[in-house]
Formats: structure tokens, C-alpha cells, sequence
């Protein structure tokens, strides 16, 4: 059951209701007893619950191409300490 807002019309005091759906709207206000109107709200945003998200969650569709960059990215370090080192020598 969803909690609705209403505020007064005549005394502008704003409160909380808790209804079913298929109830009507109330009419009057508890405190002073004048015309109430329901405000609409934005509704409740998402609720995570749980120890959080995982990647075997959704399916990963290019799997080989990251294991395939890593490797390529690892040789290209590599090389390139491999041509710092051959330069250095190369200088001395």
C-alpha cells in the first residue's frame, strides 16, 4: 500500500497518508477540516539491496577480445623496457 501526500487548501498544512489503491482520496484536512488536495510525488527510486553487483551477473560478450588486449598490452610493455634498456647501453 502506497503512502500519499495532501496538503490543505485553506490552512496549508501538508501530511502523509497511507491507502490502499483503490481508495478514494480523503476530502477534508485533520487539522482544520478544510479541502485537502493529493500532491503527486516522484515515487520511490530503486533499492539495492544485497552485497552489490558482479560481472558473471550479465553476460559479457567480448570476453576474448579483453583477454586478447591484456596479452597485448603486457608485450607491449616489454618491448618497450627492452628498447629503454638497449638505448641506455647505447649511450654510455
Amino acid at each position: 500500500m502506497p503512502t500519499y501526500d495532501y496538503r490543505c487548501l485553506s490552512c496549508k498544512h501538508k501530511f502523509e497518508l497511507f491507502q490502499s489503491m483503490t481508495e478514494e482520496p480523503i476530502s477534508t484536512c485533520p487539522k482544520c477540516g478544510g479541502e485537502v488536495k493529493r500532491l503527486i510525488g516522484a515515487g520511490a527510486g530503486p533499492i539495492f539491496k544485497g552485497s552489490g553487483f558482479y560481472q558473471t551477473d550479465y553476460k559479457n560478450s567480448s570476453k576474448d577480445n579483453t583477454k586478447k588486449s591484456d596479452k597485448k598490452s603486457s608485450v607491449d610493455t616489454e618491448t618497450s623496457k627492452k628498447t629503454k634498456t638497449a638505448s641506455e647501453k647505447s649511450d654510455k
